[in-house]
């Protein structure tokens, strides 16, 4: 039975703001190029990680050195590269990636050879337009599925069954700009979510039917949508980024009549384009922060606030609400953004997580200090 969420407003104080205190980050700047993901790999295993982006791999943990991996096509300010996930696809013991984009709308992975040289591309399936693309283990056997943002067309997950094999299974007819995943209605299943609504997970997920939630005034939500109980009262809120407009904010999942319901807060609403999120322990203390910035000219400068100067950003929940933190601000050249799919992992191997985020505005390392 579906089951519609309304959404109650609240205007409340906002949250603190100030610049990085327990945290200090060294920018390396990698690359000009305008690529807007980046993911990281060992792509030679020599037991350090390297960065992927674009039409080129990076060999860590310099990121000096560079190899083409094949050139990726450009349509206006776009790449169709618009997420980088890291995985095996042909059981070789190299780690190959998946990608796709808007334009062409295709879902592919691309082939490490195990040697310097281009990388062969494989079409994995003919999906429309891509936003970005993103992996979660939905079913909990310990592989990822991939689930690539198409708005406006078929929600769909592909499952790898084995080396070169992916199983496509659809969960509803339609999606929105936006893809999270979690447990949303607390009953041990990871359901997914878009700016339309959220998708109840069966108990099979392969052939149950999925139970659609629909949510109104939202457009075009970041990807992911982080699912997370941040208050600890045992329910699950949400995390969410206007991709092509002004606000970061989160909303307070409550019980309304029987039914679920939601109170919006204000993380940040002075900056626009957050498209992007990752939730992650970054100092070490347990907790995790949230990791965003603005995606440089993410509809070539057109969007609310499109021209505004870039920022990178931490924040840090206390326990009521953020404190957001300064990685990199300025204008382009001097501040950074956050693109369409960046990650965060220890890439010098000194026991700190590190950030590597690309973006029209170019390539960076934020090495944490």
């Amino acid at each position: 039975m579906k089951a519609l969420l309304s959404l109650l407003t609240l205007t409340l104080p906002f949250l603190s703001f100030s610049q990085t205190k327990n945290l200090r980050f060294e920018k390396q700047l990698i690359a000009y190029e305008s690529y807007e993901s980046v993911g990281i790999l060992d792509v030679d295993k020599d037991g350090h990680l390297d960065l992927v982006s674009g039409s080129y791999w990076y060999k860590g943990p310099e990121f000096l050195d560079r190899q083409l991996i094949g050139q990726v096509k450009r349509f206006g300010e776009y790449y169709e590269d618009f997420a980088t996930i890291p995985m095996d696809v042909n059981g070789d013991g190299n780690m190959d990636f998946i990608t796709g984009g808007w334009f062409e709308g295709k879902l592919i992975w691309k082939e490490n050879p195990g040697k310097n040289g281009e990388w062969k591309e494989h079409l994995i399936a003919e999906t429309g337009n891509i936003e970005t693309i993103r992996a979660w283990d939905l079913d909990g056997d310990g592989t990822l599925e991939i689930v690539p943002n198409t708005p406006r067309k078929p929600l769909v997950f592909y499952k790898w069954v084995g080396p070169n094999q992916f199983e496509k299974y659809e969960v509803f007819e339609t999606q929105g700009h936006g893809l999270g995943f979690g447990d949303i209605n607390g009953d041990g299943w990871g359901d997914l979510i878009s700016s339309m609504g959220w998708y109840e997970a069966p108990a099979d997920l392969r052939y149950g039917e999925w139970v659609f939630h629909p949510m109104d005034g939202f457009q075009d939500l970041s990807i992911p949508i982080i699912v997370t109980d941040l208050n600890g009262d045992g329910k699950n809120d949400l995390i969410l980024g206007n991709g092509h407009d002004y606000g970061l904010f989160w909303m307070e999942q409550i019980e309304r009549e029987g039914r679920i319901d939601f109170i919006k807060h204000d993380i940040d609403p002075y900056h626009s384009q957050y498209h992007t999120l990752e939730w992650v322990d970054l100092d070490g203390d347990g907790q995790n922060e949230l990791i965003t910035g603005k995606r440089y000219r993410a509809h070539n400068g057109k969007d609310p606030g499109g021209k505004d100067e870039v920022g990178l950003y931490y924040f840090k929940w206390d326990g009521k609400s953020f404190v957001k933190n300064v990685i990199s601000y300025g204008p382009f050249g001097e501040g950074k953004g956050s693109g369409i799919y960046f990650e965060v992992k220890d890439l010098n191997r000194d026991g700190k997580l590190d950030i590597a985020v690309a973006g029209k505005d170019g390539l960076a390392v934020f090495f944490q200090r």
